[in-house]
């Protein structure tokens, strides 16, 4: 039996932790899949690629309101597929022969599975041993039962997706049916509408984002039904599927015709087969493996981060939680903590969609004596300049302490634009000093942060 200092399973957010300070260390990488994990393959870089595209055809179809007479004549789907994936496959490949290559590290294209808290049996029937391990296996689009299961094979013609496989569809659907209400949705429905396909979103909440502050996810779901056909409140009862098309049967009798069906319903955590209570280790009841402040599992020396632990499945997160990890694995006598608060996060649809910290609902559900303030791009000069498109800035502070506690921008660049928030809330700058005692570019978008920060009564 193989025996290393350090077994990583997974080698996406996990591939990180291995650098020059670990030259010393006999290290194990075992990943079943694809160097990279969910972001690199099949989530944010790929999909904020897509993305883009569809901004650019976007930006063309709304042309006329700024006196330019131009229109889309088309879209070569599998054009705008080799610009994304020849770049992805690229990286993929040379993330992997770079771990091939180090000295220290042997690289397994294996699934493992815990035997025991030191030892995990790899798919081949081999069996490796390490003084620690490190989980890191990510999460999966989810798949309800009752619904169908996503084509999985070139002979599988079926136009059954979810986001780790729609963006390699060799055929771009003009009708497309999305199941889910949440950031992938959005995501996925403006990528495929600005490109020219007719989009039906179907999700049972009230509105679209519900998770969001209600004031983000309220104008986002108005925005939403101007683009798409948007059924809130609706369940999908079945669906029938064949190489020609879908037909999604709603609960109150109804059918949606469509191209192909997007199953948008979440991700969950990739703990289920690794063989975790052979090793000690706890799940929480919806599969994120139990973790304490310092990434450590309830079995020693076994840590986990990313998606398979993480309160909220994002690649920002991941990378913190693996630099967490590489300190802890060098230094178990002095671990450090990861830090969970005022994690930000973005959703690149139309308008673009930023938040960090609570919303209005979670404060006053905490309690707190909020103060808020809401600036509108369209009061500002930027505004003027993109013809009073959406969007607006919204700040809550703690009256009792007179620090930040929440932002929210929708709109374009809203992922840029919230940074000096984000930098406000972790280093606990008040809202007075971060509006007044700095610049603010005139007439920059920072301008409609700089003004509902003014704005607060605290």
């Amino acid at each position: 039996m193989d025996h290393f200092d350090i077994a990583i399973i997974g080698a996406g957010s996990g591939n990180m932790i291995v650098n020059r300070r670990f030259a010393d260390k006999a290290v194990a990488i075992i990943e079943e899949n694809r160097f990279g994990g969910t972001c690199l393959n099949v989530g944010c870089i790929p999909t904020k690629m897509f993305a883009y595209t569809a901004d650019v055809a976007a930006s063309i179809d709304s042309a006329s309101r700024f006196g330019i007479d131009a229109e889309v004549h088309g879209v070569d789907w599998q054009a705008i597929v080799k610009r994304v994936f020849s770049r992805i496959d690229g990286n993929v490949a040379a993330a992997e022969q770079f771990r091939q290559d180090n000295p220290n590290v042997t690289v397994f294209k294996e699934h493992a599975s815990f035997t025991g808290s030191s030892t995990v049996e790899l798919s081949s029937g081999a069996r490796i041993s390490a003084d620690q391990f490190v989980i890191a296996t990510g999460a999966r689009a989810t798949v309800p039962e009752g619904l169908p299961r996503p084509s999985d094979s070139p002979n599988d013609r079926r136009p059954i997706y979810t986001s780790d496989t729609i963006m390699r569809a060799e055929t771009f659907p003009q009708r497309l049916v999305i199941l889910g209400g949440g950031f992938i949705a959005a995501e996925f429905a403006h990528i495929f509408s600005s490109l020219g396909s007719a989009v039906t979103v179907i999700s049972r909440g009230e509105r679209l984002l519900r998770h969001h502050d209600a004031a983000v996810s309220g104008l986002f779901t108005d925005v939403a039904r101007s683009r798409w056909d948007v059924r809130l409140s609706t369940t999908a009862e079945s669906v029938e599927s064949s190489a020609d098309g879908v037909s999604v049967v709603l609960d109150d009798g109804s059918h949606v015709q469509g191209d192909a069906l997007l199953l948008a319903l979440g991700r969950r955590p990739n703990s289920d087969n690794l063989g975790l209570e052979n090793a000690g280790v706890s799940v929480h009841l919806d599969g994120r493996v139990v973790v304490d402040d310092c990434q450590q599992t309830t079995a020693s020396g076994i840590w986990a981060l990313g998606d398979v632990c993480a309160p909220i499945q994002l690649k920002h997160l991941a990378n913190h939680e693996a630099h967490v990890v590489a300190h802890n694995l060098l230094n178990p006598e002095s671990p450090r903590a990861a830090n969970h608060r005022f994690i930000p996060s973005g959703v690149f649809t139309y308008p673009q969609i930023a938040s960090v910290g609570l919303t209005s609902e979670q404060a006053e559900d905490a309690g707190i004596d909020v103060a808020e303030s809401t600036h509108e791009y369209k009061d500002t000069a930027f505004g003027w300049a993109t013809e009073d498109a959406p969007g607006f800035c919204k700040v809550l502070a703690d009256r009792s302490t007179g620090q930040l506690i929440g932002a929210h921008i929708v709109g374009a660049h809203a992922t840029t634009a919230i940074q000096p928030l984000i930098q406000g809330m972790v280093f606990g700058t008040t809202p007075k000093r971060l509006a007044r005692d700095q610049f603010w570019i005139h007439p920059a978008l920072a301008e409609v942060v700089e003004n509902a920060l003014i704005g607060l009564r605290i």
